[in-house]
């Protein structure tokens, strides 16, 4: 059973840092592109970033030179640096992944849990 666990949330003030992270287990055998959206009370869900499995980022307009996303391949597991935190950018993160697990030729995409970011003084 594939799964990602997301944590690292909080309550932080502006201006604060929090990295998130999301962690994907079972049996797999590969993970391609991984992303984070985000959604705030009374808001569609909207894309905050995606890297691919070359390496190559993408940020949405509202984050760019803010947040940082990475990934560790040798654990599954990727990251999403967040500087500068605005109360703008308190919303439930959630991380998704394009997996291909063991046993399949197909590739799933598969959602985290979501994590509460606060930013608030």
């Amino acid at each position: 059973q594939v799964q990602l666990v997301e944590s690292g949330g909080g309550l932080v003030q502006p201006g604060g840092s929090l990295r998130l992270s999301c962690a994907a287990s079972g049996s797999i055998v590969s993970i391609t592109t991984m992303g984070w959206y985000r959604q705030a009370p009374g808001t569609q869900r909207e894309l905050v970033g995606i890297i691919t499995a070359g390496g190559s980022r993408n940020y949405a307009d509202a984050v760019k030179d803010r947040f940082t996303i990475s990934r560790d391949g040798a654990t599954n597991t990727f990251f999403l640096q967040m500087n500068n935190l605005k109360p703008e950018d308190t919303a439930v993160y959630y991380c998704n992944a394009d997996i291909t697990p063991r046993g399949s030729t197909y590739t799933y995409r598969y959602w985290g849990q979501g994590t509460q970011v606060t930013v608030s003084s």
